[in-house]
């Protein structure tokens, strides 16, 4: 699997509610950025990360890409998993100039790409090369119905058809107003309209101090909230700790996690107890496993963010045995060949050869926009 061309894409998906926000960004487009790495036999391997579609921004993604890390991979054999990945992890120039940020994701999406490779090589969907599901079913629970730009009667309305018609359990609500009463609010009416059996999460992305975040929990914590996930600033390792022990509310974070050493910092401070580890913010599904394998060691609990919006972590998450439950937002799932499906509630299981990044035509000729 010698590889003989690497070739970096952008495309910019809109999303299918038109725009949405939560407490810090707000997008109408998501960015699948990424590369197509082709072996001397034909073979296509996909990877990608995710982004808000900054069309400057995303070419700095590409650029490391054809510029730093394709003269290191042309000629390599793509099956040499764990060699190619620290030869590109720990290229001196390159570590010299970003050990997360640019340099990771770009990392990130040759990664997958790479594994996507392996998997198609082996014709064997990625979560069977891996070893096999340690899963019958995977839940999923549902944050598209949970944005802080809904109103909050749209809310509520969308929480109920989630429930009622397309057969979800779990449900996640974006947190994060400057009165954190209003969340309170907003969350007590979906409370009330989905009942007492119905798991709902909460997601500030960051926003929130301490002290704000101590209110919250102090009026949530009778609201029975299954997690509060970003509740302050991504590396303020300090306040989430302070915060677990402050509250019976479980802490979530990851999403801003660029490596592994930073999730073993959150882990071993009692930081965290649900694990979010994302493949294309970490240095792909190489560290993704990593973070995993450490969450698990602890006891703890992996349920991967979707900044690839599931394509590639159904896979991991059907594979790996802390995961039972994922992420489902399904804005650009129809921009793949095998896309992600949600029936009843669970993640319908992949079956073709690969990671599930292979991008259809059509999607190419829609959304892509030049490197």
């Amino acid at each position: 699997m010698k590889i003989k061309s690497i070739e970096p894409f952008i495309l910019h998906a809109p999303i299918n509610l038109g725009s949405i926000s939560d407490s810090t960004h707000t997008i109408s487009h998501w960015g699948i950025v990424g590369v197509k790495l082709v072996t001397e036999d034909g073979l296509a391997g996909y990877g990608f990360t995710g982004t808000h579609a900054h069309l400057a921004s995303d070419r700095l993604i590409t650029s490391c890409i054809s510029g730093c890390y394709a003269p290191l991979l042309l000629g390599e054999d793509a099956a040499d998993g764990d060699r190619l990945w620290l030869k590109l992890a720990r290229y001196p120039a390159i570590q010299w100039v970003g050990r997360a940020g640019v340099t990771h994701i770009a990392l990130a999406a040759i990664d997958i790409a790479l594994w996507d490779l392996r998997a198609k090589k082996a014709g064997l969907p990625l979560w069977k090369l891996l070893g096999g599901a340690t899963v019958d079913k995977l839940e999923a629970y549902n944050t598209d119905i949970g944005w802080l730009s809904m109103s909050k009667d749209k809310l509520v309305d969308g929480c109920k058809r989630t429930i009622e018609h397309d057969g979800f359990r779990r449900l996640k609500i974006k947190v994060g107003h400057a009165d954190p009463m209003i969340d309170i609010d907003r969350f007590e009416a979906v409370r009330h309209a989905v009942g007492p059996n119905v798991t709902i999460a909460v997601d500030a992305n960051g926003k929130w101090d301490l002290p704000t975040c101590q209110r919250f929990c102090a009026r949530a914590e009778a609201l029975d909230v299954f997690w509060f996930e970003e509740p302050m600033w991504y590396d303020d390792i300090r306040s989430h700790a302070a915060l677990a022990q402050s509250t019976s509310i479980p802490i979530a974070l990851g999403e801003q996690l660029y490596t592994a050493e930073a999730f073993s910092s959150f882990i071993d401070a009692a930081a965290v107890e649900f694990v979010q580890p994302d493949v294309t913010r970490l240095a792909g599904i190489t560290e993704y496993i990593q973070v995993a394998h450490n969450a698990h060691s602890h006891r703890l609990p992996v349920v991967a963010h979707v900044g690839d919006m599931g394509q590639v972590h159904v896979h991991l998450s059907y594979w790996h045995p802390a995961t039972s439950m994922l992420e489902y937002i399904p804005w650009i799932k129809d921009c793949f060949v095998e896309p992600i499906r949600v029936e009843g509630g669970f993640y319908v299981r992949p079956e073709a050869p690969g990671a599930g990044c292979t991008l259809t035509e059509q999607a190419i000729a829609d959304y892509s926009k030049a490197c």
